[in-house]
């Protein structure tokens, strides 16, 4: 699957710009603010239907403008495809495969197999539980329509018990059968969502340590931990068990939207005991893990958006992630890079075509 090419209206900070991209290897250069990462956003955003740094869709349309669209034009299994994405003030966004616009965003996902690895990603160590679970979440739903449904039903069911709880909390009273209509709803999609995770990760966690053994050329030991509820009880026993302390927090405090990813180095957390570049490291070895999952289980090549990867790395680890692009076949890579010089003059280790983009 290829990116033939990008055109961008009032998009962030572009009000109209148009890129036709090289098949292999792509970097975008310049000054900070010239909009090198809107540009690989608006590529993420073909791809997932929204934008990977702003959450909030109208905030990604140009200052003093009404709307935005992102148009991409790609060579998918010997077939043009062509994607649409646009917003309007004040409307829902509209995303349109070929002129025909998808009634749910949910069934776009996973057609465009995509990975990003970004600054950004830092998220993933230093914040909550609940963006470890989203990154979990992103990778099997690429290939998995069936999770993805799920995992909307369970997050529906549990929004509708709280909302219970809070109700019975303001107006003091209790319904036990009620509650166990939704508690017997979460058991069948949470036990669903568990064991997907349970065995993604199992195949997961051996890609990510032979990937990050190969960026910090066999230096250091690193583990994924998944941890769960679910590995003590099955949930709805889990859920008639902290009724009392649900009624009290007015929340469902156990299931699988309680799940996390510890990332440990050696017998530590990476949070507090990994330097920058470790962590930096530890991120790449994540994400590369992603494609390598996508691409065995999608048989596709996903497009890889590398943002900025090279800042807070030492030289050995850059050429490291150079040596893995270059030995492999990655598909379609987009770069970015503050540095001009520093970007392609690590490209050119790379025994492929690329092509430079001065922003």
């Amino acid at each position: 699957m290829i990116l033939k090419s990008l055109s961008l209206l009032n998009y962030k900070n572009f009000d109209s710009k148009t890129f036709a991209f090289n098949e292999t290897i792509n970097c975008l250069v310049g000054n900070n603010g010239v909009g090198k990462t809107n540009v690989l956003d608006a590529i993420y955003h073909l791809s997932f239907g929204k934008s990977y740094f702003n959450p909030v869709a109208s905030q990604n349309i140009k200052y003093n403008e009404e709307f935005f669209v992102i148009n991409g034009e790609y060579d998918k299994d010997n077939k043009t495809e062509n994607i649409v994405v646009s917003l309007k003030k004040g409307q829902k966004k509209v995303i349109k495969r070929n002129t025909k616009a998808y009634d749910k965003f949910s069934d776009h996902i996973g057609f465009l197999p995509l990975v990003i690895i970004s600054p950004a990603d830092r998220d993933l160590i230093i914040e909550g539980s609940d963006t470890r679970r989203k990154f979990i979440d992103s990778v099997i739903s690429q290939s998995d329509k069936n999770y993805l449904s799920s995992l909307i039903n369970y997050n529906k069911i549990l929004s509708q018990r709280n909302s219970l709880l809070k109700y019975f909390a303001a107006n003091h009273t209790y319904n036990n059968d009620t509650i166990e209509v939704y508690n017997q709803q979460l058991q069948l999609y949470g036990t669903e969502i568990f064991e997907k995770r349970k065995q993604f990760l199992e195949d997961f966690i051996p890609l990510f340590k032979a990937r990050y053994k190969a960026i910090s050329n066999n230096n250091e030991e690193v583990s994924l931990n998944y941890k769960s509820d679910l590995f003590t009880s099955d949930l709805e026993q889990l859920l008639r068990k902290a009724i009392n302390k649900d009624k009290a927090l007015q929340y469902t405090s156990v299931g699988i939207h309680k799940d996390d990813l510890e990332f440990n180095i050696g017998d530590y957390p990476i949070k507090k005991f990994g330097s920058q570049g470790q962590q930096k490291s530890f991120l790449i070895a994540l994400k590369l893990a992603q494609f390598d999952s996508i691409k065995a289980l999608s048989g596709d090549n996903p497009i890889l958006l590398l943002d900025d990867i090279f800042d807070k790395l030492d030289e050995t680890r850059v050429a490291q992630i150079i040596k893995l692009v270059n030995d492999e076949n990655f598909g379609q890579i987009f770069i970015s890079d503050t540095h001009a010089e520093r970007t392609e003059n690590a490209v050119k280790q790379v025994h492929q075509s690329y092509e430079i983009f001065k922003l």
